[in-house]
Formats: structure tokens, C-alpha cells, sequence
């Protein structure tokens, strides 16, 4: 009679319980091992479940031979989930690391398969790694305090609904066209839609008029929504008593620094985030650059472009408003000597340049009290 065998289920004393979470928007895939060389327990629980995670690692201790209190260390990828799975980890006494996606290492070949079970083992083959101390494994994500994410969502929320009002005007203009009509989007638009004629001498259907009339009122809605927005930044700036308005107020006191970029700043950068020095920031804002160089092959791949596009974008906007109000300053100086004369390209490519040094230099501004060399400040309201 032939034995099967089976490894072995049970671990050193003092052994550690790795939990990799595969988080999918109507089901989680949970990964557990205690060893590289054991076979991963592979778990699917309904999502957002903790009752049943909870249950599942008192199951995977268990199963694999662990004290109930034995240590457990946890990652999952950021994504639509947020940060509050991570909270919820570390509440129950958890290691947990969120992973930034983009870092983890993949298979280079077109075709590959992919599916949860499979990210749900190579997550966990990496935290045995990482554990283990091998460097630069993945990224892992600065998870922020809840105070810090409430605070950046003013901002955020006035971003979105002014992308919606771009779609919007879009929309009615690109409904327009189709009638060869051309309209400017003024208060008086409704009136002129009832009178305006298509392309080809026809008045425009009353069905084509209602549909403008409920995008028109559409547009009205979000513009009223991003007024009371701004006014609501506004006035968080001007009387606000927290970290990140006090650092847009002081961002505010120099000259070419207006409230929009100041807010954005505050609260995504220097009022919610501590950086230990200027390459951390750069490398946040994603304007650093990214050479590939291998044997006699070198190619400029430009930025990383890493973190939020606003951010990123409002940058070089300060940018090339700093040359304009800042023309003394020693950065404007510099842009000016090194690209000036090269003109077309290295310009915007000089840009980005001065982009990432000035926002370094406002983060300096802010932390240290360092002004800008050459910069002038704001004169005092009264």
C-alpha cells in the first residue's frame, strides 16, 4: 500500500504568519504561508468581510501550527480600496505595508497570465523577501493620517468638479457641432440657441433645444457647485487655524504664489507630509528624470511623472509664472543663462527643471524659513 505524504503543517515556536490580500472590487483573495518553501494557503472571502479576515488568519495560524498571538505581517497593492484596510490591520495588531502597484516586478514577456491567485502568491513571495531585508523589493506607500487625507479633499473635490465642468461645455459644444452651429457659452445662451439656425439653413429641432436646455441647466449646477468651492477655500486660507492653511498662507506671501497652487501645495505636499530632504520631494512631484542607459544604448525617457498629475501640472505653471514676477531671483537667473539663448525645446525641457528646484525651494521657504535667493516677497495687506 503506497503512503501519500504531505509537507509539513506546523512551524518553528516563534515563527511569523505571512498574509498577502489580492483586494478586487466584489471578492478578496487572501494568501498565507509561514516559509518560502511552503505551499501557500489560498483563502477567498467576500470583500470588505474583516469578520471573515479576522477568521481567516485565526484559521491560518491554525493550519499552520502557530500560537494564537504569534506576529503577522500583512501587505496589499494601493487601489480603489484606499488606506482603510490598512487601519483596520494595524488595529488588530498587524504589520501591514501598502505596495504602490507600479513597483512590483513582473514577467517582461507580452503575454503573460494573470490572475488574483497568482498576484496573490507573488505578493506574498515578495514580503518574505522584504522581511527577510533585501533593499528595494517595492515601493511602499507613505500611508497618511485620517486627519491628513480629510484635509486634502477640498482641493481634490475642486480639481474634479473642474474637470466635470470642462466635460460639460464640451458636451454642448460638441452637440452644437453636429448641427453646424457655433456658440459661444454666454448668459444669454439659451436665448440665442432658440433663435440659431443648423448649417444648412434649418431651425433647430425642438427636441435638439430641450436637450441643450438640460445640459445648459447641467453646466449651471456645476459652475454653482465650484463657486461655492473656491469661496470655501478661500476662506479655510484666510481663517483657517490647522497646519495646512497656515502653510498656504505663508506660501501665499510670495510673490507669483496665488491661492490655487498654494492650497494644492499645502495640502498635498508641505502642510500633510514631512520630507527628510529635496530628493524625497522631487521624486514625489514625478519631475525628476529617468535615464536608460544599458551598454552603447542611451535613450532620455524624459520624467517619471510619479504622483498626482495636478500637482505636477500647477508646478510648472508657478513655473513659468515665477520668470515673469520673479525676475531677479536667482532661479529665474539661472533658467535664464542656461536655456535662454538655446531656445524651442531646452526651454520647456529647462522648465521642468526649474519647476522641481522651485518647488524644493518653497518647501525650504516653508520649513526652514529660508527665502528664495533673490525672491521678493508680497507687501503686507493692510
Amino acid at each position: 500500500m503506497t503512503e501519500t505524504t504531505r509537507s509539513a503543517e506546523s512551524s518553528a515556536s516563534g515563527a511569523t504568519l505571512y498574509l498577502a490580500c489580492e483586494l478586487g472590487s466584489t471578492k478578496w483573495t487572501l494568501g498565507f504561508t509561514v516559509a518560502p518553501a511552503q505551499r501557500p494557503r489560498l483563502r477567498q472571502i467576500a470583500a470588505g468581510d474583516t469578520g471573515a479576515l479576522g477568521q481567516e488568519i485565526v484559521a491560518a495560524k491554525r493550519r499552520f501550527g502557530l500560537a494564537i498571538d504569534a506576529p503577522v505581517r500583512s501587505c496589499y497593492e494601493a487601489g480603489r480600496d484606499g488606506f482603510w484596510v490598512h487601519r483596520w490591520l494595524v488595529a488588530a495588531g498587524i504589520a501591514n505595508v501598502v505596495v504602490e502597484s507600479s513597483s512590483i516586478e513582473v514577467n517582461r514577456r507580452a503575454r503573460r497570465a494573470k490572475t488574483d491567485r497568482q498576484d496573490a502568491c507573488k505578493l506574498l513571495a515578495l514580503l518574505q523577501r522584504s522581511a527577510g531585508g533585501e533593499p528595494r523589493v517595492w515601493s511602499v506607500v507613505h500611508v497618511p493620517t485620517p486627519e491628513a487625507e480629510a484635509q486634502r479633499q477640498l482641493t481634490r473635490e475642486i480639481s474634479t468638479v473642474g474637470e466635470d465642468r470642462t466635460r460639460a461645455r464640451n458636451r454642448i459644444h460638441a452637440v452644437l457641432a453636429t448641427q453646424g452651429i457655433r456658440l459661444a457659452l454666454t448668459p444669454r445662451f439659451l436665448e440665442v440657441v432658440a433663435e440659431a439656425q443648423t448649417g444648412d439653413g434649418r431651425p433647430l429641432a425642438a427636441a435638439w433645444r430641450a436637450r441643450l436646455a438640460r445640459e445648459w441647466a447641467y453646466l449651471k449646477m456645476i459652475e454653482s457647485r465650484l463657486r461655492t468651492l473656491k469661496a470655501e477655500r478661500a476662506a479655510q486660507i484666510a481663517e483657517g487655524q490647522d497646519r495646512v492653511a497656515d502653510v498656504a498662507r505663508r506660501l501665499c506671501t510670495v510673490r507669483g504664489v496665488a491661492e490655487v497652487s498654494a492650497a494644492v501645495f499645502s495640502a498635498e505636499l508641505f502642510g500633510t507630509r514631512t520630507f527628510a530632504n529635496g530628493r524625497q520631494l522631487g521624486a514625489l512631484t514625478g519631475l525628476v528624470p529617468v535615464p536608460y542607459r544599458s551598454d552603447q544604448g542611451v535613450r532620455d525617457q524624459g520624467i517619471s511623472k510619479a504622483g498626482r498629475p495636478e500637482v505636477r501640472r500647477l508646478a510648472l505653471q508657478l513655473a513659468w509664472g515665477w520668470l515673469r514676477w520673479q525676475p531677479t531671483s536667482a532661479l529665474t537667473l539661472w533658467f535664464r543663462r542656461r536655456f535662454d539663448a538655446a531656445g524651442g525645446r531646452s526651454k520647456r525641457v529647462g522648465i521642468v527643471a526649474l519647476a522641481r528646484k522651485l518647488v524644493i525651494a518653497l518647501w525650504r521657504y516653508v520649513v526652514q524659513g529660508v527665502i528664495p535667493e533673490g525672491a521678493v516677497l508680497k507687501a503686507a495687506r493692510p
